[in-house]
C-alpha cells in the first residue's frame, strides 16, 4: 500500500474515532462522573487532532519552520551586510564632507597658480612681441634714414653739379674752353 493511501486511511479512522468520541460525549449521562469522562474523551480528541495533525503534516511544518529560520537568519545575515555597507558608504560621504574645504581649497590655489602661469606666459609673450616690435621699428626708422640720407646726398651731389657746372661755365670763357677741349684731345690722341 501506497504512503498516499495509508495516510487516508489513517485519517479516515481518526475521524470515524472522533466522530464516536463526539457523539458518545453529545450522548451521555448527567453525572459527576460524565462530566469527568466528557473531559476525558475531550482530552483523547485533543491529543488525537493535535496527533494526526501532527503526523500529516509535521514533517513539513519542521521543514516549513527551519527552513524559515534560515531564511530570516540569511535575511539578517543579509541586512547586516548591507547596514555594515551602508555605514561604510556614510563614513565615506562624512569623510568626502569633511575634507570638501580642502579639496576647495586646493582646486582654488590649482586654479590660482595656473592662472599666474597663464599670465606669466601672456606677459612674457607680450614683452617678446614688444622687443620685436621695437626692433622692427628700429631697422624700418634706420632704413628710412639711410633711404632720407641717400636721397638728400643725391639732391645734394645734383646741386652740387650743378652749381660746378654753372660755375665753370661762368668762369670759362669760349678761349679758355676751346684750349682745354684741345689739350685733353692731344692727351688722349697720344695715349
Amino acid at each position: 500500500m501506497s504512503k498516499r493511501w495509508k495516510t487516508v486511511a489513517g485519517l479516515g479512522l481518526t475521524l470515524l474515532l472522533v466522530a464516536g468520541v463526539a457523539w458518545a460525549s453529545e450522548h451521555g449521562g448527567g453525572g459527576h462522573g460524565d462530566k469527568i469522562m466528557n473531559l476525558v474523551y475531550r482530552v483523547i480528541n485533543f491529543i488525537l487532532v493535535v496527533g494526526i495533525i501532527y503526523k500529516l503534516v509535521g514533517k513539513r511544518m519542521a521543514e516549513f519552520f527551519s527552513g524559515r529560520t534560515h531564511q530570516i537568519e540569511t535575511e539578517l545575515k543579509d541586512l547586516e551586510e548591507r547596514r555594515a555597507q551602508a555605514e561604510s558608504k556614510l563614513k565615506e560621504v562624512e569623510a568626502k564632507i569633511a575634507n570638501l574645504e580642502k579639496e576647495r581649497e586646493e582646486i582654488l590655489q590649482a586654479a590660482k597658480e595656473q592662472g599666474e602661469a597663464v599670465k606669466a606666459q601672456i606677459i612674457e609673450k607680450a614683452k617678446k612681441s614688444a622687443e620685436q616690435i621695437k626692433e622692427q621699428a628700429k631697422i624700418t626708422a634706420e632704413q628710412e634714414a639711410k633711404a632720407a640720407f641717400d636721397q638728400v646726398k643725391a639732391e645734394l651731389a645734383d646741386k652740387i653739379v650743378e652749381a660746378a657746372e654753372k660755375m665753370i661755365q661762368e668762369r670759362l670763357s669760349g678761349d679758355i674752353h676751346k684750349k682745354l677741349i684741345n689739350e685733353y684731345l692731344t692727351k688722349v690722341v697720344i695715349n
